[in-house]
């Protein structure tokens, strides 16, 4: 007669469910890799408050004020002069690309000026497609370019006497003067969407033939490991198509999104990236056993991917390993290259390192989700 409660039969129970768990080690890896990777990306990962900021100097000459103006700006921390150019062409291809965050343009008169007293000026051109980047390195000019200048000229005992309208700081915010941040948003979410539909959906191409027995049929067919690849994930091509359509005309319509550069280059790029999506979402259903075990696989890899990318923080706020942990996703590339051509209206010289490396995504995939298919034949 079996009675209320058997300790006996609680532990047997506890015994198989831990037997279990130990099986399946991709939902146990899950349980103890999640927790710990976002205490890490929360913890050292993420800044609100960027810092050493790439910048380039525009200066035609190099005089005694000229290097004090860069070097308090340098000493805020916030900007980091990794190029000095003499052309304005040079300068807009540097921003344009993303390479720089701020130019600073000195005028060839400004010591001039100085020592006459005529109002002297600089000019600071921050990329403010991103208003968080932007903000903090703005809100310090005014106080420190003016301190610096009394400074060279050796009136520091007078500073506090002296009218701040002494130096003219003008700043444009480029690509985005009023620092709306759906502008910044809304293009990350068409790469944000793409990914979580395209992996999520290709991830589970396998793993649901394999549950539902239909996997030796499809073995059966005479088809090459290629062509049951390309029969899988090309119907998620036109499925992202339609969700690119939805996002662009919804970015338009609901939040009035500019859209500057080239729509062909745009959805050209757009492909690259959608196609490394599915072949990675198929890579990743050709080492889940499960549906379950393969809808974890693709959290693991959302998680870091959307907390690295710049798509929620800014990217260059992010320590340098963390940086470069980021390079490793796709998200990463394809989001410069969407605020690139939406918002600034690069062309394709500005972006093309993104797309190759895209393109180099696409043949990874491939490679792996091929070599891992030709393993399960065996």
């Amino acid at each position: 007669m079996n009675t209320v409660f058997s300790f006996a039969r609680l532990g047997a129970l506890l015994i198989k469910e831990f037997i279990q768990m130990r099986r399946d080690r991709i939902t146990f890896a899950m349980m103890l890799g999640v927790p710990l990777m976002q205490l890490v990306l929360f913890g050292y990962a993420i800044n609100n408050d960027p810092k050493s900021l790439p910048a380039a100097l525009v200066a035609t000459s190099n005089d005694h004020y000229t290097r004090a103006m860069v070097t308090a700006l340098q000493m805020t921390g916030y900007y980091r002069f990794d190029h000095v150019v003499s052309s304005e062409a040079e300068a807009e291809a540097l921003i344009a690309s993303g390479k720089v965050a701020f130019l600073v343009t000195i005028p060839a008169d400004f010591a001039r000026r100085v020592e006459s007293g005529d109002n002297p000026q600089i000019l600071i051109e921050a990329d403010a497609t991103d208003p968080a980047v932007a903000s903090g390195a703005i809100s310090t000019l005014g106080t420190v370019a003016q301190r610096a200048l009394l400074r060279e000229q050796g009136k520091q005992a007078e500073a506090a006497n002296r009218s701040r309208a002494e130096l003219d700081v003008v700043v444009h915010r480029r690509y985005n003067p009023e620092g709306i941040s759906q502008y910044n948003i809304v293009p990350g979410l068409l790469g944000v969407i793409l990914q979580m539909t395209m992996v999520m959906m290709t991830s589970i191409a396998l793993t649901r033939e394999t549950e539902r027995g239909t996997m030796e049929n499809l073995l059966a067919m005479p088809a090459s490991p290629v062509e049951i690849m390309l029969g899988k994930v090309l119907p998620y091509l036109v499925v992202g198509a339609v969700q690119v359509v939805v996002v662009l005309v919804a970015s338009k319509l609901l939040f009035a999104i500019p859209f500057q550069g080239s729509l062909t280059l745009l959805l050209s790029a757009i492909l690259v990236f959608v196609l490394a999506l599915v072949l990675l979402g198929y890579s990743i259903s050709t080492v889940a056993r499960t549906q379950m075990q393969a809808l974890q696989l693709t959290f693991f890899f959302f998680l870091p991917s959307i907390l690295l990318s710049g798509f929620m923080f800014p990217y260059r706020g992010m320590p340098d390993w963390a940086q470069v942990f980021g390079e490793i996703f796709p998200l990463t590339h394809f989001l410069r290259i969407t605020r690139a051509v939406m918002l600034k209206g690069a062309e394709f010289p500005a972006i093309a390192g993104e797309v190759a490396v895209l393109g180099l995504f696409v043949v990874i995939f491939a490679a792996v989700a091929l070599l891992r298919f030709r393993r399960t034949l065996d």
